[in-house]
């Protein structure tokens, strides 16, 4: 198991407050290094601010820009991977037009825009917002990269980790950890002879990590009480995979005994290891489900490329488990349209089971539905375009109204 990130939540002002940038600065440092101290392989330290219309005075392009660079002038050369500025929000819709000026601008920014929460309900402009700017970032880069950097919300709360979701509340700083414990549940699986062992070697396995990781961060905790005033949010054991096949997800799904994800018998197996993190104690942040993302996984790329597993099948996944859609690649040509209704369905999963979800739709210019990826990036496994089965909505639901979904009642 690494820790794909720690990630601090904090409001950095505007114009940014050089006090905050620089205790921000000393946090990355004693982070890194105190759990690397406990034997804690760290990929990133990461930075979050609040939602950035919280922040600016207007969300005009140049003045989001502006916060962007400044932010990534200031922490980037001090130890912070990647920041993260939070989502656009329904009640601003001027401010998801400014996301593809920043992902053009900023080489380290992540970007989001909200589409439904449980407080406002869903926002059918703001489900079209979003699939406007994934629909401008496609063509920004010839691999279809740009759209890494985004993703459409759905019910996300505040303090989840994991990028491009994250985005602070705005109260004290706060930090996270989001894992990449893909591991665990390959070795929980493979060394088990019964369902009941392979749930018990993983919930094990996930508290073992987690109080030497609490151990870790309580003692950064009171380290920085008095210049942070900082609070441990918890981890986000989402299992996250690296693509190579002892550390995906998809190969502990099939280790379970389904011949390949996608086939029946892969939403028993999600909801398994799903309902065996929700048994493991530790405090939890975030998702700590069950993450799926296409090119992120060496097993569900491949999966994806053999015409096995659809993006139906991720979708109906996310029901029991899951972060949603994650680095799903789509034809070129696919049209705003057809990424708004498929946001749509996802948006109104996320509120009739009251759960945090995402999309991270990436199409690939000039090129269509079956066609392999090409993508030169070391945190990616290449596979093929998948088809997205999706006309343009009519009638209601191509209107502009909000409405809310309550929870199904148990």
């Amino acid at each position: 198991m690494k820790i794909r990130s720690i990630t601090l939540f904090a409001n950095p002002g505007w114009p940014l407050n050089q006090d905050s940038v620089q205790k921000a600065v000393a946090f990355a440092a004693a982070a890194r290094a105190a759990f690397e101290r406990a034997a804690n392989e760290v990929q990133t330290v990461r930075y979050a601010t609040p939602a950035f219309p919280s922040l600016l005075p207007d969300c005009r392009p140049s003045i989001v820009v502006r916060f962007a660079q400044a932010l990534e002038q200031a922490l980037i050369p001090s130890g912070y991977g990647y920041i993260a500025i939070g989502p656009a929000l329904p009640d601003d819709l001027d401010s998801y037009a400014a996301i593809p000026h920043v992902v053009a601008a900023t080489e380290n920014v992540f970007t989001s825009g909200l589409m439904a929460s449980r407080a406002a309900g869903l926002s059918l402009p703001a489900v079209c917002a979003c699939a406007q700017v994934i629909h401008a970032l496609g063509p920004q880069d010839q691999a279809g990269f740009a759209n890494l950097y985004f993703a459409a919300l759905a019910n996300v709360p505040a303090g989840t980790p994991f990028f491009p979701a994250a985005y602070h509340n705005g109260g004290a700083p706060a930090f996270a950890i989001a894992t990449e414990a893909a591991d665990l549940a390959v070795s929980a699986f493979t060394q088990a002879q019964s369902l009941a062992e392979a749930r018990s070697n993983l919930v094990t396995a996930l508290e073992q990590n987690a109080q030497k990781l609490t151990a870790v961060a309580n003692e950064l905790t009171n380290r920085f009480a008095d210049t942070l005033n900082l609070q441990f949010g918890g981890i986000d054991y989402s299992l996250a995979p690296f693509p190579e096949i002892e550390q995906s997800l998809g190969t502990a799904l099939e280790r379970l005994g389904i011949p390949a994800v996608g086939y029946h018998g892969s939403l028993a197996a999600a909801a398994f290891m799903t309902d065996a993190v929700d048994r493991a104690k530790f405090a939890r942040t975030g998702f700590s489900g069950l993450m799926l993302p296409v090119l992120e996984d060496a097993t569900l790329a491949a999966r994806a490329e053999q015409g096995v597993l659809s993006i139906k099948d991720m979708l109906l996944y996310s029901a029991v488990c899951g972060t949603g859609l994650d680095t799903v690649p789509l034809p070129g040509d696919t049209t705003v349209e057809q990424i708004q209704a498929v946001l749509l369905d996802l948006a109104a999963l996320a509120l009739r089971l009251d759960k945090p979800l995402t999309a991270r739709l990436m199409p690939i210019p000039a090129k269509v539905a079956g066609e392999p990826t090409d993508f030169d990036f070391a945190f990616f496994a290449n596979s093929r375009v998948l088809a997205l089965e999706a006309k343009p909505l009519t009638g209601l639901l191509s209107g502009d109204e909000c409405f809310s979904i309550t929870p199904r009642k148990r």
